[in-house]
């Protein structure tokens, strides 16, 4: 389920939107911005309500990503596909199979201004397909010579965030024995839970799909009902799923110190920043947090350094918080704010679009 927003100001280079005439879905390539250099940004398989909710989700996330590769330092612009589901629509092998060969064709269209990877919904083997039909693809199994999974490099980085904000609003990075409510098990939240279970961490947890109390159970977590977890006393609130989850009602409803997870976009609204603030709740900007997996996909598929290397560079994620905070309190304003002017800086001094 995806919450039914506005769609947001046009602010993109180029949008594509496409029935794939193999597959009969709709498909949306949107480059926000080549700036920077290609742009980079996942191809997410996801169920809305309406056209509509996909062209929007593909605006906001590509804008998103704009800013994700910016602040990393990333010699990336931004850029998201979306492949609709409607309510109840399923794919069975062949028709998800063409899916992704339909969407190899529109990628290819933009002639390397765009490169895709794996998001939610999607898979490295799905990638493998679309590079059947344009070499714009990265995190390709490790098997077929790719860069393999990002999840891994994505929860780094937000353990690293988590960190850093822990350090802000209590004095310690150290996770053992603070209370972090984890909203969403999937790939990067389900890894996450797994690291701060082994360090110590009181986690509350939950996800829609109601088989990962499993997980929460062999971690000791408390399990609670979907979209009753944002009532939960504690330290830091993880949204780890959807985006837009964070809407007015959602962030009065907050009994946390702040907000620091990997989901896309997780404000209903960029209002609500000043309000969580207004609340006295620090909120970890969310292109900050959860650029481990495009900075580990980017500098792999160039060759800038070794893995272990480009995991240092992802680590760094943190530090880069700490900056962002502290610039927010010398200026008095909110993180994301200050996150949004250090990616305008780097976009304000980029050479023309390049490839």
């Amino acid at each position: 389920m995806t919450h039914t927003l506005p769609l947001p100001d046009f602010t993109h280079e180029r949008v594509e939107v496409i029935t794939g005439p193999r597959s009969g879905l709709m498909i949306t390539v949107a480059l926000h911005s080549s700036a920077l250099g290609s742009a980079l940004g996942g191809a997410r398989l996801w169920t809305y309500p309406q056209w509509s909710d996909a062209l929007g989700d593909a605006l906001r996330l590509s804008a998103a990503m704009t800013l994700k590769n910016a602040t990393a330092g990333l010699d990336a612009g931004g850029g998201k596909s979306v492949l609709r589901l409607a309510p109840g629509e399923t794919l069975d092998d062949d028709r998800r199979r063409a899916a992704f060969l339909d969407l190899g064709d529109a990628v290819e269209a933009l002639g390397g201004l765009y490169r895709t990877a794996e998001d939610v919904g999607s898979t490295a083997e799905d990638m493998l397909t679309v590079s059947e039909r344009t070499p714009h693809v990265v995190g390709l199994p490790d098997t077929a010579g790719g860069e393999g999974e990002p999840a891994g490099p994505t929860s780094l980085g937000v353990y690293e965030s988590l960190r850093a904000t822990l350090e802000r609003v209590t004095g310690s990075s150290d996770v053992a024995q603070r209370r972090i409510t984890i909203s969403g098990l999937g790939q990067v939240g389900g890894r996450l839970a797994q690291r701060l279970s082994a360090e110590g961490a009181l986690l509350t947890v939950t996800d829609v799909n109601t088989a990962k109390k499993d997980l929460a159970a062999r971690l000791g977590a408390t399990w609670v009902t979907p979209g009753t977890e944002h009532h939960v006393p504690g330290d830091v609130f993880v949204p780890a799923g959807i985006g837009g989850v964070l809407d007015d009602d959602t962030i009065d409803a907050l009994a946390v110190k702040a907000v620091c997870g990997p989901a896309n976009n997780p404000l209903a609204d960029r209002s609500g920043a000043a309000r969580l603030a207004g609340r006295g709740i620090l909120y970890a900007p969310d292109f900050v947090v959860n650029a481990g997996g495009v900075i580990y996909l980017d500098l792999e598929a160039k060759h800038h350094g070794t893995r272990d290397e480009i995991l240092q560079r992802v680590s760094g994620i943190g530090d880069t918080l700490r900056h962002i905070f502290d610039e927010a309190e010398t200026a008095g304003t909110a993180p994301l704010d200050a996150a949004e002017k250090l990616a305008a800086r780097r976009l304000e001094s980029a050479p023309a679009a390049r490839v």
